[in-house]
């Protein structure tokens, strides 16, 4: 697979990871790579007031509704809503729903989901009806904090009166059941710290559970990907290489097949590189004919307020090319201005 080559063939010389933090207060606090901040001198009155004013006008006033989306965090929306419904009587996500089509209104009621509410209706949405959309409840269980899955897991049950665990049992099968039930137990370790004997034995076994072995035991992969933080795993890889005269995701390329070869490669690339694992998957939403407007949405707003400023590096840097020349040249109006605006300056 041609991707492989994208993201592996420079593992061995990756350096170690520097120093991805600062001091606030005197306390280290994660640098922050979003592209959506906190708006100065917010006022939720004020921007419901301008809601309105856009909602209710003769022509609705997209520019203004796209302005605020863009330029207000997830939490003041929130408070947006609440003073919204407060002085109308009517719910926010509704009155945008009633004047907008299309992209526009989906993207816009991504926006007003708080994450964790966005990432449950994701899962339940890729789980719901006839097949499953296996890529999302990868991406969603890979990429989150396990305090994150914790919540997701709590707010699922609320709103569908169902465990996410067992709709995974219901709608999937086999080793992709087992990683995803494992990814969703939360209990990765989430430190900075690399024992360099722990990733040398990973990495061994690792070989010897596929290589090494007639057959694959795949439980021995599950367990060390889903369990080990991204820069032990990282580290692991560099090992592997080292005895093995293959990358570790070409040899899962070799010996497995289907979803649960996606499903690991995918937690290997998160765990390598998670902005250029979300600027591959916008990439090809939007490579050769058509575009997957359902991924541009989910990535853009998912990771307006984590890495989004990194992701667009990361794409400039694998594609030769711009996120936003490719969003201008595949999408147009006022979906294409929310999009850009989510990406920052260009």
């Amino acid at each position: 697979m041609s991707f492989f080559k994208k993201f592996f063939n420079d593992v061995i010389r990756k350096k170690d990871p520097v120093d991805d933090t600062v001091k606030v207060k005197g306390q280290p606090k994660p640098k922050f790579y979003g592209t959506v901040a906190p708006y100065p001198n917010f006022s939720a009155s004020q921007d419901a007031v301008t809601f309105q004013s856009a909602i209710e006008s003769k022509e609705v006033d997209e520019d203004v509704i796209i302005a605020i989306l863009v330029k207000r965090s997830n939490e003041q929306r929130q408070k947006i809503k609440v003073v919204y419904e407060a002085s109308t009587g009517k719910r926010l996500d509704k009155a945008l729903k009633s004047v907008l089509r299309s992209d526009l209104e989906d993207i816009s009621l991504a926006l007003l989901m708080d994450s964790v509410h966005y990432d449950a209706y994701l899962l339940r949405k890729a789980t719901k009806g006839f097949g499953t959309n296996e890529d999302i409840l990868v991406e969603i269980l890979a990429t989150r904090s396990n305090q994150e899955i914790r919540e997701i897991k709590m707010v699922f049950q609320e709103e569908y009166q169902s465990e996410l665990e067992e709709v995974i049992r219901d709608e999937t099968s086999g080793d992709f059941t087992s990683a995803l039930l494992a990814m969703l137990k939360a209990n990765k370790d989430e430190s900075k710290e690399i024992d360099n004997n722990q990733a040398r034995k990973d990495a061994e076994i690792l070989f010897e559970a596929g290589e090494n072995t007639k057959g694959i035991n795949v439980s021995t992969f599950i367990d060390i990907l889903t369990t080990r933080n991204a820069l032990q795993l990282a580290k692991t890889f560099q090992h592997y290489a080292s005895v093995s005269d293959v990358t570790l995701p070409k040899a899962l390329d070799m010996e497995l097949k289907g979803d649960i070869e996606d499903c690991l490669v995918d937690i290997v690339k998160c765990s390598w590189n998670t902005p250029a694992f979300f600027a591959e998957k916008l990439h090809l939403a939007m490579k050769g004919h058509g575009t997957c407007d359902d991924t541009l949405i989910r990535v853009l707003v998912s990771r307006s307020e984590v890495d989004l400023k990194k992701i667009v590096q990361e794409y400039r840097a694998m594609y030769d090319v711009s996120l936003q020349d490719d969003i201008l040249k595949d999408t147009k109006g006022h979906y294409e201005a929310i999009l850009l605006g989510l990406c920052g300056p260009h």
